[in-house]
Order: structure tokens, then sequence, then C-alpha cells
């Protein structure tokens, strides 16, 4: 099967890079095409990252076709449309880094040139007719996408996005029980993020050294909605949030290099599992048919951990390719119901290969050719 040609929006920065290094490989996906500010345009990538290299993720550097690619102005839609012609730009991930507005405005004119848009930007997250995915909870979400085409006028373009990074672990297991038949009504939740999360070069060494920073701009708001967005149901042609469960977070920054992990309470309606039924519901949990087998999503999406001290981000942000949610320290909560630890690897679950397997699952629903 011949790779699909993609391009890369923001191609030089943390996530960018990110990017680059997952699809080094990848078996339906080829970097051919990389877009940045202007300060890059008219390097190749190896100068315009050169000294500033820092992706980790697979096997930590690009294919080597990658370093002598020339960099575009991502302003430069008229660049891509080349490509596309050339055959060597397919669609674009989108990893920019600049105003929100600003890239709300450039991923609907790549949108609107006809190219398939997969986001990691905020941007559009609160887009109603812009899907927010997490392929194992919220597949049909895509479903959207005509509506959204056809309320634009646009030919085959589109915008998904995937969510915030803070969100992920927890999202998943809390869906997995939904799913099971439970009811959740409440959830409490504090999460320690690491200072992968706020980009490079990230928050100053004395800000983090010795420190706990109790405040990350509208992480919050971003932990207490997004979730609703991708539980809720898509009605007239726009996404409607769940009206529940109610989430109270609260978000830190720690000096943790990479993966968010969540302290999670949980407060059930109407019938509450027991501890073993919890965790058998997330062993057993596959939301995707078994049939779908997309390179980059894990072989198990939630990952039961039965140590006492489990899960860390040093030991366990790197399960099944940095893509799984691990789980631990289930248990009983005094004030609600039940409690526990989940974990997940920041830049590439929640960001890079959030995005890919997102990308991956529009493929394989036919958005993407």
């Amino acid at each position: 099967m011949a790779k699909i040609p993609v391009g890369i929006l923001g191609a030089t920065g943390m996530v960018g890079q990110q990017y680059i290094a997952l699809l080094a490989n990848h078996p339906w996906f080829e970097v051919r095409y990389a877009a940045a500010s202007p300060r890059s345009a008219g390097k190749t990538y190896r100068e315009a990252v050169a000294g500033r290299w820092h992706a980790t993720a697979g096997g930590g550097f690009p294919h080597p076709s990658v370093w002598d690619l020339v960099v575009q102005d991502a302003n430069e839609i008229s660049r891509a449309l080349a490509a596309n012609k050339a055959g060597d730009c397919a669609f674009v991930f989108s990893a920019l880094e600049m105003g929100k507005d600003e890239i709300r405005a450039l991923e609907e004119q790549y949108a609107a040139a006809g190219f398939p848009v997969i986001s990691n930007a905020s941007a559009h997250r609160w887009t109603a007719d812009v899907p927010m995915l997490i392929a194992e909870v919220n597949p049909q979400h895509t479903d959207i996408i005509p509506a959204q085409q056809k309320a634009r006028g646009w030919d085959r373009g589109f915008i998904a996005v995937k969510p915030n990074c803070s969100i992920q672990s927890y999202t998943t297991p809390v869906y997995a029980l939904i799913k099971a038949g439970y009811e959740i009504k409440r959830i409490i939740v504090s999460t320690l993020q690491a200072v992968s999360g706020a980009g490079y070069p990230g928050p100053a060494s004395l800000d983090m050294l010795d420190n706990i920073v109790p405040y990350i701009g509208g992480e919050e708001e971003k932990s207490e909605k997004e979730p609703l967005k991708i539980l809720g149901g898509i009605r007239d042609g726009a996404i409607v949030p769940a009206e529940g469960p109610a989430i109270s977070a609260h978000c830190n920054r720690v000096p943790v290099v990479d993966g968010h992990t969540a302290c999670v309470s949980l407060e059930f309606g109407g019938q509450k599992p027991h501890i073993d039924e919890v965790k058998r519901v997330w062993r057993e949990f596959r939301a995707l048919p078994q049939e779908l087998e997309l390179p980059m999503a894990p072989e198990r999406p939630v990952i039961v951990r039965e140590e006492e001290d489990r899960p860390q981000p040093r030991k366990d942000r790197d399960a099944d390719k940095g893509m799984a949610v691990s789980v631990g320290r289930i248990r009983p909560c005094a004030a609600l119901d039940l409690r526990f630890v989940g974990l997940s690897h920041n830049t590439i679950r929640g960001a890079a290969g959030g995005g890919i397997l997102n990308a991956e699952l529009l493929k394989f629903r036919g958005y993407i050719q």
C-alpha cells in the first residue's frame, strides 16, 4: 500500500517534532511537507531544528528524508497547495504555536483549500461542528464532518481536533465505566502536569525546582468542560455536550518532564460497582472493534496496575507506545464512592500520538484518502 503524504504545520515546535518522530516509520503516513513560522521558512528541516531537537517519541528521530525537506511558511497556503498538486501533501497535522484567533483562521483557510486538518490546538475545540476526538471514546463524532463541510461550503477539507492533554489520564477510564452501564454523577480531579505540557522551553527552572505551581492558565476550565463535549451527542448538525457528570478540577504544574498524572474521585448514581468490577471493566475495555487495527491504537487502552505505588510517570508513561492510560490505587473514597490515580503520556497520547490515531480513524472511516 502506498503511503499517504502528509504535512506538519508547526513542524519545528515541540509537538511538531513529536509528530515527525512518531511518523518516521508509520505504515500508512509519510511526512513529505513541513511548514512553520517565517523565521524557519527556506531552511532545511535539519537547519531549522539545529540545537533544539527535543523529540523522544518513537525512535526519537525523523525518517532520514525529512532532514532535507525545505521548511515552508505555514501562512502561505499556496505552498501547501503546490505540494498537494505534486503529490506531497494530502492532509495536514496542525501543531501551530501562535495566538488562538490566528490558529483558528489559518486552520479554516487550510480546510477551505481542501485539506483535512487534524489539529492539536485548542482554537476549534468548542466549535460546535468540529469533532474533538478520543478515538476509543467518541469515534462516532466523526459523523459530524459532512455537516461541517456543508455548512461552510468546503469540499474535501474539514477540521478535527484532539482534546487537552490534561484530560487524557481520566476521561477514557471514566467512559469505560459509563459504557459498562454505570452512572457517574460527580468527579473531583487533581492533575499533576509535566513541564513538557507548557512547550519548549517551558517554565523557568527556578520556578519548578523544589516547587509545584498550583495554577496553569485555562487548564481547569478545559478539564471540567472538554470531557462533556466528548461524552455528548450529535444533534441538528452540532455536537451537544453531555449534561454530566459535574467535574471539579485542580490543575498543578509539577517538576516532571513527561507524563500527566490525575488523582480522581468518582460519585456514582444508582448502582455502585465493587472495586473488583471496576478493575474488570477497565481490563476488558476495548472500545474500537477488534478488526479496526489502527497502528497507533494501544492494545489495552486502560492498563490496571496492582502495585500500591503505581502508576508513576518514569515507569509507566511509555506503556503501549505511550498511548495507554495506566490506572492504579483503585480504592474506596471517604467523600465520594471510588478513587484512583491515572497517568498518560502528555506529548504522545495527549498530543502527537493522539493526533495520529485520530487521523488513522478518519482514514478508516473514509474521510482521509
